[in-house]
């Protein structure tokens, strides 16, 4: 439990994630990760797992300890009796009281067991390692689902932008339409149409800000923070440049979480077969108590009853337990040992399979969204020119609305295209450090 706090708590310690979380009321990716770690459900509850696992592993070496338990008792008697005698005497008695006190300290040690307490410690060890990797694998998900949900606010954002600046461009025009109009150089219709044209946009603005205060909402429950918690988010989206397939796939056994959940449970599952195995070994003990009673009579029945009786001494032995024969349920056991060992070994080879496809697959969409992008962005700048001189012709007098429309329609949909470009770029690589399990250092 603490190497596992250590490891995650090292994260804290950078510069940026010792910042107030929204600081001057902007969240950077950083500090959203930070509250992640800190506060997310998911893996609030792993932690209290591995706390669990911690504390038995604590206790692990009592296995090897003697068992001394200390009883005590205090009787007190009042009978009736009635006595016939083989004599024919009779004697009848009523009120006969008596006492009796009695206590022991008893010690058992198992000293062999077919070494089942070693195997039993180890396994325990193991457990804390699991619910390390757990938290790990938790982290690793929890923050790859923050990191997404953020840059699909900055995305919004974006898109956000995207329409005023079109809002921008029919302003403009219904400026140039009314201006023409009322000199009797346009039609009113131009006019109109410009006015829908700006109140759809409008629409989509109020929209847009809505999608945008939802996606919000669900990165602060994510973060575990207050639901309308105000703040603003980064105005672009980064990439990192130093992704390597070769690396992704020759670090990823010993890095991904899956993986090395996977393998763990293996290791547990062959300290079990252990724990199984020494089944068919004798266990032996040794045996020791100190004990003590006393009897007190108040009243003698007859000539051979006591008065007072008292004992106490100590005794110790060793014990053997040697299983012969149970029903064969301890070759039962092991072989079901083996077959959940040979169970997650297939699991471990199918999960294997399936994240080296994952990566090779991610990877391509890696490259592809790299390749659009760059040439997204040549075209906007393209498409952002063309809507440049259609609205210089359109105040000439020497091009039509529908023209410009069509221009317009061009950008917008090259800013549709530019935007899904960064941000699939950015859910490739999220995705590829996922699969790496490379998230959070």
């Amino acid at each position: 439990m603490n190497r596992c706090f250590k490891i995650w708590s090292s994260v804290l310690l950078i510069t940026i994630f010792s910042q107030p979380l929204f600081a001057q009321n902007k969240l950077t990716v950083e500090q959203a990760i930070t509250a992640t770690i800190e506060n997310n459900f998911d893996i609030l509850l792993l932690r209290n797992d591995s706390v669990s696992y911690a504390l038995d592993k604590f206790y692990a070496r009592a296995a090897f300890l003697p068992r001394v338990n200390a009883t005590a008792g205090l009787v007190y008697n009042n009978n009736n009796q009635k006595q016939e005698l083989a004599d024919g005497t009779k004697r009848q008695s009523k009120g006969v009281r008596s006492n009796n006190l009695n206590g022991a300290v008893q010690l058992n040690w198992t000293l062999f067991d077919g070494f089942k307490m070693f195997a039993t410690r180890d396994k325990l060890s193991q457990f804390v390692l699991l619910g390390e990797l757990n938290i790990k694998n938790q982290v690793v998900n929890s923050v790859a689902a923050v990191i997404n949900n953020y840059y699909n606010i900055v995305r919004q954002k974006q898109q956000l932008k995207a329409i005023e600046e079109q809002m921008g461009i029919n302003e403009e025009r219904v400026k140039i339409a009314e201006k023409k109009f009322s000199v009797g150089l346009g039609a009113k219709p131009d006019v109109l149409q410009g006015k829908v044209d700006l109140n759809a946009q409008k629409a989509a603005r109020l929209k847009q800000q809505t999608l945008i205060d939802q996606l919000k909402e669900q990165l602060n429950q994510l973060m575990n923070v207050e639901m309308n918690t105000r703040y603003e988010v980064a105005d672009s989206i980064t990439f990192r440049d130093d992704i390597i397939l070769g690396d992704i796939m020759g670090t990823v056994e010993t890095t991904n979480p899956q993986l090395q959940l996977t393998k763990k449970n293996i290791d547990i599952g062959k300290l079990t077969l252990k724990e199984r195995k020494a089944d068919r070994y004798p266990v032996v003990t040794f045996n020791s108590a100190y004990s003590y009673s006393k009897t007190r009579n108040k009243l003698a029945v007859n000539a051979f009853t006591l008065l007072y009786n008292q004992n106490n001494g100590f005794n110790y032995g060793v014990g053997v337990a040697i299983p012969i024969l149970n029903g064969f349920n301890v070759r039962r056991q092991i072989k079901q040992a083996q077959l959940d060992i040979d169970y997650l070994n297939i699991v471990y080879k199918n999960q294997k399979s399936q994240i080296d496809l994952g990566i090779t697959n991610a990877f391509k969409d890696y490259e592809l969204q790299k390749k659009t992008l760059a040439l997204e962005e040549e075209n906007i700048l393209l498409a952002k020119e063309n809507v440049f001189i259609s609205l210089e012709r359109l105040r000439l007098g020497i091009t039509t609305y529908i023209e410009l429309r069509e221009t317009q329609k061009s950008l917008e949909l090259a800013y549709d295209r530019l935007i899904a470009a960064r941000y699939n770029t950015k859910l490739a690589e999220t995705e590829l450090l996922r699969l790496k399990g490379d998230l959070v250092k």
